[in-house]
């Protein structure tokens, strides 16, 4: 993310464009700029009863009207929660739509539990990016399937459940460094902030516990969500030995991998 010092804080507004063209947007809490698909943005509801409007995540950007985008940890948004930075960004963000001097009048509400909706919410656009991908057939389930096909260098996206074995993470690790001619670096799969329970619930299958794609294009959607999953969550650590490799290999690879004790 960028930090440029001249540029203003704003809701929908985008940054300066990034080199691939994509659009930026400005996290209100940090500053900095980066990406819209990294970021989260906030939307509020229209006003209730009461003339209240309620602040909602938006993880697929959908909602009408304005919007305001974080980039920061869950940490981060609770402790700005807590002090009120982060009501007075939103009121900035949102402008003339909220205060008494609004057309309606109308107030502004965070909920209290505002850091558990943004994390259930981008959990469930990630898990629903893996279901998508199992329905059209390109998502891989199973040792025995995903060892075949990372022997043969088709693979392009491992992971392991957070509760996986380390044996078995392990072989298959192996087998993918083996058919993308990686041996010796640190390619491997990314260990992702859910357990086998969690996965099997969401993809309606039994023991899901190693996860694979053969197709770029599925790799390149699901480490997008995947990689804004672990940032809120704080485990967003670079595993450069492997960003590396993937590089040097054509792989797609999550940039983050974490560890989780679910």
């Amino acid at each position: 993310m960028r930090d440029p010092r001249n540029e203003q804080l704003s809701s929908d507004s985008t940054g300066a464009p990034d080199n691939s063209g994509g659009p930026e947007r400005t996290c209100i809490l940090s500053g900095e700029v980066a990406a819209r698909d990294a970021l989260v943005r906030l939307a509020i509801s229209p006003p209730g009863p009461d003339g209240v409007c309620v602040v909602l995540p938006d993880v697929h950007a959908r909602a009408p009207g304005r919007g305001a985008w974080i980039g920061v940890s869950r940490t981060d948004l609770e402790k700005a929660q807590t002090k009120g930075k982060l009501k007075g960004a939103l009121l900035r963000a949102f402008g003339k739509s909220l205060g008494p001097k609004s057309p309606n009048g109308a107030t502004l509400a965070i909920p209290d539990d505002l850091a558990d909706r943004v994390d259930n919410a981008l959990s469930r656009a990630f898990t629903d990016r893996l279901g998508l991908e199992l329905k059209a057939g390109r998502l891989l389930l199973g040792s025995d399937r995903i060892a075949e096909q990372a022997r043969s260098g088709s693979v392009h996206w491992l992971a392991h459940a957070a509760d996986a074995a380390e044996d078995g993470s392990r072989k298959l690790d192996q087998a993918w460094r083996v058919g993308s001619e990686a041996e010796g670096t640190g390619l491997r799969g990314t260990v992702l902030p859910l357990d086998r329970m969690a996965l099997s619930v969401a993809l309606g299958r039994d023991n899901v516990v190693h996860l694979a794609l053969a197709d770029r294009g599925a790799a390149d959607r699901v480490a997008a969500p995947l990689r804004r999953l672990l940032h809120f969550r704080g485990q967003a650590a670079v595993n450069e030995a492997a960003a590396e490799a993937d590089k040097g290999h054509g792989r797609v690879q999550a940039e983050s991998t974490a560890t989780t004790t679910n």
